[in-house]
């Protein structure tokens, strides 16, 4: 662990700034919704739902480029995951993630050993954390997200002004580019976008933090994929852990993608990303899907 001071006023301060300054251009100078007539473009909260043909990067390029902006991707390449799924992660996000932009891989693992060799491209560095086990908590996803949050707080807050958080067992396929950057990003299930909302697998026991009723609901959001600013990412895992320990303490367990979509239920999200970023190509490929840019590879997780 790396010991550091940090004034929380200067860091406030700086925070302050960059939201005055992180407001995107207009939506309607860089976002078409009528280019997807196929598909569902704009949520009812009127979020931008981002397809390929959508919106025009050139227009965000050129307001990113001033900002000088750095975004950071955290993976998890816990136990759970293969060595060649962190290889084949770190690989293609070097040639596909955020082009042009300064890059910071975060990747956390339970073993130094389970790093591969990582070569990276121009603006691209990284840094292995590794995941501190609690022998309170048997749920990897609790202790990931526990570990992940305490190095938020330490390092990550000060050094990205964007932050992704994804699993390891995905591989860019195109480019996942600024278009996807904004306060608070959620990733559409392949799984279950093209199904109706009741038979969305929702927590439904009335008993837990994650609770939905069965007549509610927007969309279904996939956990291997979340982001936005460092603050949004943040509060998003605080109230995981919150709703996990409260389940807990009433004899419960539910999952941690129950709890995200409980959240994103509650506090909807400024930008959802389409299947198109995060799909399985087990599944047969519909039209509506037009360019994939992460293949998520469900096989064995």
């Amino acid at each position: 662990m790396v010991s550091t001071y940090t004034d929380h006023r200067e860091v406030a301060i700086v925070t302050e700034q960059w939201d005055q300054e992180a407001e995107e251009p207009q939506l309607s100078k860089w976002f078409n919704p009528k280019k997807r007539p196929d598909v569902i473009t704009t949520t009812g909260w009127l979020a931008p739902v981002i397809w390929q043909g959508t919106y025009d990067r050139q227009v965000l390029e050129k307001y990113y480029k001033r900002l000088n902006i750095t975004i950071g991707l955290a993976v998890d390449a816990s136990g759970k995951f293969l060595y060649q799924d962190l290889q084949q992660f770190i690989q293609s996000a070097n040639k596909h993630f955020m082009i042009g932009y300064s890059v910071i891989f975060y990747i956390l693992v339970d073993s130094f050993s389970r790093v591969p060799p990582i070569v990276l491209g121009p603006l691209r560095t990284f840094k292995v954390f590794l995941i501190f086990r609690d022998s309170m908590w048997e749920d990897l996803n609790f202790i990931y997200m526990k570990n992940l949050h305490d190095y938020i707080i330490a390092h990550i807050q000060h050094e990205v002004n964007f932050l992704f958080i994804m699993t390891a067992n995905q591989i860019f396929k195109d480019d996942f580019g600024v278009e996807t950057l904004g306060k608070s990003v959620a990733q559409l299930s392949a799984w279950w976008y093209f199904k109706n909302v009741k038979n969305f697998p929702y927590e439904r026991r009335s008993k837990s933090a994650a609770f939905i009723p069965f007549e509610e609901g927007d969309f279904y959001y996939h956990s291997a994929i979340f982001g936005g600013t460092v603050q949004e990412v943040l509060e998003l895992i605080t109230e995981y852990q919150k709703g996990a320990i409260q389940d807990t303490k009433n004899g419960l367990s539910s999952t941690y993608e129950h709890h995200l979509n409980k959240y994103f239920f509650i506090k909807k999200p400024t930008k959802l990303l389409s299947p198109e970023y995060n799909w399985d190509p087990s599944f047969r490929t519909p039209p509506q899907i037009k360019c994939v840019k992460i293949a998520w590879q469900s096989k064995g997780v």
